[in-house]
């Protein structure tokens, strides 16, 4: 190995230990209030194919946890406030964006469930080469389906 080599290795090893952030910093979990758990549920297990990981029943609040079998990715969860009559459930300014394999599949899944389809599956010019496609969850959040 050259001196030159081993300089950047050396730095790239300092650089990290003296880094604000860890290497194992990461978000890990993203929560959305939802007005029925179990519609919620089944739209993100049977459409998108999370499965459920855990749930919460806290008398206050009540979530359930939904993962990707395979393990990648985030986890959502889903949350609701069963005694909380003012709160609103609207989908503002919130977009959930799934890496999947065939956007238009699952636009049709969703069009199935007579929900809004935003953008049908197609490609997209501001990322070369995928496919995008914009629909709504049963809250109204905005779910952006990418296949890169």
């Amino acid at each position: 190995m050259t001196k030159a080599v081993n300089i950047r290795r050396w730095l790239g090893i300092v650089l990290l230990v003296l880094s604000p952030w860890s290497a194992a910093d990461y978000l890990g979990l993203t929560g959305i209030g939802v007005k029925d758990l179990e519609v919620s549920k089944a739209f993100y297990t049977e459409v998108l194919g999370m499965r459920v990981a855990r749930t919460y029943e806290l008398g206050y609040l009540n979530e359930i946890v939904l993962v990707y079998p395979e393990g990648k990715g985030g986890s959502l969860v889903l949350m609701n406030w069963p005694n909380d009559r003012e709160r609103v459930y609207d989908g503002s300014d919130v977009k959930l964006v799934f890496e999947v394999a065939d956007p238009a599949a699952l636009i049709e899944k969703i069009r199935a469930r007579e929900l809004k389809i935003d953008r049908e599956a197609g490609p997209i010019e501001a990322l070369p080469g995928a496919i995008v496609a914009l629909a709504r969850d049963p809250d109204n959040y905005v779910v952006e389906l990418l296949k890169r």
